[in-house]
């Protein structure tokens, strides 16, 4: 037996978005920073790392280029005047190697140490402050309420964060606008959108890098 479905109060809701040549258009509107790749920026909305969203990178494991991914993007935005913060890097970066891809160190700040609340607290003050470009978090674990924070301090301050997350938790629902999942490849990282507004990707992405940072 058939069924009819009443949809007009999913379509009245403000969280679900419509996929719709006029929705799609939006999504070109929406600011972003150019990521450098010109690959990549062909499968991002928009052409580049939205700002005021949150982003997750979900490497294979650490070290296979996720960091130098960033670097053109955060170079631009160093240059343009705006702070980066980096929160619990598990390294120490080079400075040198950051300075040969362009980030102005004296607008590079690291937090370390401060685990759970206190390092949410502070990626969202950051994001929220209008003084920040991007904001960078290694996270162990995270739940979805802290990601909502996040997301509501990126859109208020029109930054860019970014979470690195273990690949384990690429089957865990997340509210973050894009989801990239990286792996080494010959080339340097093979990237694969795993989530983004405005449709699926058409396939993976290989890009070579060029700045080891860490």
């Amino acid at each position: 037996m058939n069924t009819a479905i009443d949809l007009e109060p999913l379509l009245r809701r403000g969280d679900l978005w419509r996929g719709t040549p006029d929705r799609l258009a939006d999504l070109d509107a929406s600011p972003v920073v150019a990521s450098g790749h010109d690959a990549l920026d062909r499968e991002l909305p928009g052409g580049g790392w939205p700002l005021g969203a949150v982003t997750e990178l979900l490497p294979g494991h650490r070290g296979i280029g996720e960091l130098e991914l960033l670097m053109p993007a955060l170079a631009e935005l160093s240059g343009s005047g705006r702070e980066l913060l980096w929160v619990n890097p598990p390294w120490l970066p080079y400075p040198p190697a950051l300075a040969a891809a362009g980030i102005d160190l004296g607008r590079l700040t690291l937090v370390q140490g401060e685990k759970g609340a206190d390092a949410l607290w502070a990626m969202e003050q950051a994001l929220r402050s209008g003084a920040c470009g991007a904001v960078l978090g290694w996270w162990e674990r995270i739940d979805n309420r802290a990601l909502r924070r996040l997301q509501l301090a990126a859109e208020e301050g029109e930054a860019m964060a970014v979470l690195f997350r273990p690949l384990r938790d690429r089957a865990r629902p997340s509210p973050a606008a894009l989801r990239l999942h990286l792996s080494p490849s010959r080339e340097g990282v093979r990237v694969e959108i795993i989530k983004r507004r405005g449709g699926w990707n058409h396939g993976e992405i290989h890009l070579s890098l060029g700045h080891a940072v860490a």
